[in-house]
């Protein structure tokens, strides 16, 4: 096991790190996913939820001895370090000491859980677990004190408590060889990290209204921002992690790519929501074909060394970026433009395979700083697309209550939908915030 370094600073990611507020806000009567609150809650969306999948990904690598563990902690301990100028720019410089301080500390005990499933050894497994408790209650009363009671603490506490628990279930299913149960942990703490953004963001904008210019973190435009920029991003990790498994022959790859197919069927709902039943399938027929199975024709073309194979695959690729991008251009009705789609996907599936192929070179830095600069990346195609979106369909999106119903887009339709998309994302975050609270933590005792 290697001793954890900071490495080099990553380069900013594309949302960037400041919540400082621009001078000018939208009117109240024009909608739009790029207000203070959304861009609020879009920063800490990326930051919390890219710890998760990185703290996840470091354990396992830890565990199996993997030879880029180094880097893998390396970019888990980055992620910490590029939380502090977001809470600077809310609490000043003594309030992101103290964050530092207390979040950066906790990530230490990631490898003695690892340690102690190496070894067997109880006793270690009982320390972790203290060192987890006592994170828990350090960090939510000083969240708690941050937000001057607008997160309140026993709140605070139970959601970090099942933030906690998500990791250490999905790292122990893992290690027992449960691999469904192992990614049906993961997604479940994957999804929880948004709502514990919502739920913080929402308190520092119910603390400091002016500074964020009176916008909300739950309007429905940002929820539709937000809800794309998961989809997105979880996406772009369940591809990044299968395809190395893939190479690799890790027992789990066959799981890793039924993960990804859950993550394909949520976003069709998403889809089918918006634009109805065929939109739904024009989505998913190009989604699947030339995009999730060419990456996965890419993976079994390099294990067998066919170059003409792996060089289809890549041509697959980006005929899905033209494709898409037409695809995406016409149901928003021009308000994404096509040229801008193809050029975002192109960027996208460029930084898909720069990760890959960095890794198969044994180049993981490389790998590592691709991965997160792509992850990033993600969150701007949730932005640009829930913006064109908004813009597509002002109206329903200009209550301060989500609607009941969405307009036919001539692309299905709306009438043959079971659930809007605005009904789809108050029921998904709602169900998401309450996941926040359900607990499972088996240190709840201690607390």
């Amino acid at each position: 096991m290697k001793k954890k370094n900071l490495m080099k600073k990553v380069a900013a990611p594309v949302l960037g790190l400041s919540l400082i507020i621009p001078a000018a806000a939208q009117a109240e009567d024009a909608p739009t996913v790029v207000t203070p609150a959304a861009d609020l809650r879009t920063t800490l969306d990326q930051l919390l939820s890219e710890h998760f999948v990185l703290a996840v990904d470091a354990m396992v690598k830890d565990y199996n001895d993997a030879p880029d563990e180094q880097q893998a902690y390396d970019a888990l301990n980055q992620n910490a370090l590029d939380m502090t100028p977001a809470i600077a720019s809310v609490y000043g410089e003594e309030g992101a000491k103290k964050f530092q301080e207390i979040f950066a500390g906790h990530l230490d005990y990631s490898d003695d859980f690892v340690e102690a499933a190496q070894s067997g050894d109880a006793e270690a497994r009982k320390a972790a677990e203290a060192e987890v408790t006592e994170f828990v209650n350090e960090f939510s009363a000083f969240l708690s004190t941050a937000t001057e009671g607008n997160l309140p603490e026993d709140a605070a506490k139970k959601v970090l408590a099942a933030h906690e628990e998500d990791v250490i279930e999905a790292f122990d299913n893992y290690v027992e060889e449960d691999y469904k149960g192992y990614y049906e942990n993961y997604m479940e703490g994957y999804d929880r990290m948004f709502a514990i953004s919502k739920a913080l963001s929402g308190a520092i904008v119910t603390q400091m209204p002016d500074k964020f210019e009176n916008t909300k973190v739950d309007a429905p435009a940002a929820e539709l921002r937000s809800t794309l920029n998961k989809l997105t991003a979880e996406h772009f990790a369940l591809a990044a992690m299968s395809m190395q498994k893939g190479v690799k022959g890790a027992p789990d790859y066959d799981i890793a790519t039924w993960a990804e197919d859950m993550n394909t069927e949520d976003y069709t709902a998403a889809i089918q929501s918006i634009y109805g039943d065929e939109g739904a399938a024009q989505f998913k027929q190009l989604w699947t074909s030339d995009h999730i199975n060419a990456q996965a024709e890419l993976v079994a073309a390099t294990v067998a060394g066919d170059d003409a194979a792996a060089e289809e695959a890549r041509e697959s690729l980006t005929m899905f970026t033209k494709e898409f991008g037409v695809f995406l251009s016409t149901a928003t009705e021009g308000n994404l433009p096509e040229e801008a789609a193809v050029e975002a996907l192109m960027t996208h599936e460029d930084q898909v395979l720069k990760t890959f192929d960095s890794y198969v070179a044994e180049d993981y830095e490389t790998s590592m700083n691709t991965f997160r600069e792509g992850y990033a990346f993600t969150f701007g195609i949730g932005k640009a697309l829930g913006d064109a979106i908004v813009k597509q369909m002002p109206d329903e999106f200009a209550a301060a209550e989500m609607p009941s119903q969405m307009p036919n887009t001539g692309m299905g339709g709306a009438a043959d939908k079971p659930m809007p998309m605005a009904a789809w994302i108050t029921f998904a975050a709602a169900v998401l915030l309450a996941g926040g609270y359900l607990i499972k933590s088996k240190f709840a005792n201690q607390q």
